[in-house]
């Protein structure tokens, strides 16, 4: 396993298994991002590089990583027993540097991000949010660690909106998904089978399966299966054509939870809670 430092196509981070050919890479200055994931001689990751080197747009592609909330809140207000605070869509980790160091067991890395005057400015809790990415075969591990350093009760909801590289949005389709799913375009419950048979028009909805779920690509001969661990077992699959990409991203609650209270997550004084996820990527034969 080797960890260094590129320059090229952009200015990241590269974690590679010399063996198998698998890396990911990381740029921790924005966001803790992991931009890119190689599995075999397959890019997993789908990036807009040109809209990742234009630093006043918004990131089209990687890992971001949502927190302290998932979706967004209305007027951005986050009303707390402090007092209300302004805080923007999936909250502020996806757009701040974060610290980044290798991991003792020589798999992978760890970024780390803390709070600050900025963060406690719209959201008024010091915390450490540590997560760490590791190479398996054929996989990517994310474990993250959500520590609250304060004296107060932190509530927070945590996300991945990452984005993968497929064929078509006409050529693939999805196993595990609940028959019903939450429509993030009208918010109402809709029946799931008629959505996913949307894809190529875009789509936004999240789900609540009772197990891992797959995007199958038979074009590209490849299946990205989601191992979900509780609570980070929701599932938001979005598009946006024409881009030849899907994101399938695990949160732990819904959009407005640390609001309406469903699946707010609550860390006491002083504790953590540890949130897993896996990507395996194994052909559509296996």
């Amino acid at each position: 396993m080797a960890l260094l430092q590129r320059d090229t196509p952009y200015p990241h981070w590269e974690f590679s298994d010399e063996a198998s050919g698998d890396l990911f890479r990381v740029v921790p200055e924005r966001g803790g991002l992991i931009s890119g994931w190689r599995s075999g001689s397959h890019e997993v990751v789908y990036l807009d590089e040109a809209r990742f080197l234009d630093p006043s747009q918004s990131v089209r592609g990687g890992f971001p990583v949502l927190f302290p909330i998932t979706g967004g809140l209305p007027d951005n207000r986050l009303p707390l027993p402090q007092g209300d605070f302004s805080l923007g869509q999936h909250g502020f980790a996806r757009q701040l540097p974060w610290q980044m160091r290798p991991l003792a067991d020589g798999r992978g890395v760890e970024l780390e991000l803390t709070d600050s005057p900025e963060t406690l400015a719209a959201y008024p809790f010091p915390f450490c949010l540590t997560m760490e990415v590791r190479l398996a075969p054929g996989a990517l591990d994310i474990s993250t660690r959500v520590e609250n350093r304060g004296d107060q009760p932190m509530p927070f909801s945590f996300g991945l909106h990452p984005y993968f590289n497929i064929s078509s949005l006409d050529g693939v389709r999805f196993e595990g998904l609940p028959a019903s799913c939450l429509n993030h375009l009208t918010m109402a419950e809709a029946p799931t089978a008629p959505q996913m048979d949307r894809l190529a028009e875009g789509i936004d909805l999240l789900v609540r399966p009772t197990g891992p779920v797959r995007l199958l690509d038979g074009a590209a001969g490849r299946t990205l299966e989601l191992q979900l661990s509780h609570p980070l077992d929701l599932v938001v699959i979005w598009t946006e054509p024409p881009r030849a990409m899907v994101c399938l991203e695990p949160w732990t609650g819904p959009r407005q939870a640390l609001i309406s209270g469903d699946r707010r997550l609550v860390v006491e004084p002083g504790a953590c809670t540890l949130l897993q996820t896996r990507y395996a990527v194994t052909p559509t034969s296996a």
